[in-house]
């Protein structure tokens, strides 16, 4: 694969000088690389999850608000978007990620671990877009608009079921990667 994940770039590029020295030992190179682009993934999902977290937390006071305001027609859509979030991010906080060990029983080979680095990338693009979405429908919410508040929540469940597809596949990846 020509272009790589940027931070696995910035992860080799980074790099210390006996590692670097240690990358002409045979075996240890391949070793390494594996090991930064696993530490890539990781980071990235870090960063998915925390962000899933963030919108959680937005969509529980848009909740609130909305509970407050008595705007009946949407809650049930808003507590099962936050149940969805709660889902989502704890199966990313679990997912599986990366190389793994030589005893491991699921092994994902190199070019997998690229595609996942993908997968997880589009993920933190799209929860970018969903950040976005959530944050306008929090401040429409806080400032009293609810006139389009359910339309924005059934929005952001699409939203949420696009990221859960993509998430899916990415996990279709490592399963699909046993030997």
């Amino acid at each position: 694969m020509g272009e790589k994940f940027e931070g696995y770039e910035k992860a080799k590029s980074d790099t210390a000088l006996l590692e670097k020295m240690m990358l002409f030992i045979p075996g240890f190179r391949g070793y390494k690389e594996k090991e930064l682009r696993r530490e890539s993934d990781k980071l990235l999902r870090e960063k998915v999850y925390k962000a899933l977290l963030e919108i959680r937390n937005d969509l529980k006071e848009v909740y609130r608000k909305l509970v407050e305001a008595r705007v009946t027609e949407a809650w049930d859509d808003t507590d099962r978007l936050i149940a969805k979030f709660d889902r989502m991010s704890s199966r990313i906080d679990h997912a599986e990620y990366g190389y793994a060990g030589f005893f491991n029983v699921v092994k994902v080979r190199e070019q997998d671990l690229d595609r996942m680095i993908k997968f997880d990338s589009s993920l933190l693009e799209m929860v970018e877009e969903i950040r976005g979405s959530a944050s306008k429908l929090k401040d429409e919410t806080l400032a009293d608009r609810f006139d389009k508040a359910r339309t924005s929540i059934l929005e952001l469940h699409k939203s949420v079921d696009s990221f859960e597809k993509i998430y899916n596949q990415r996990r279709e990846v490592i399963l699909g990667s046993k030997r």
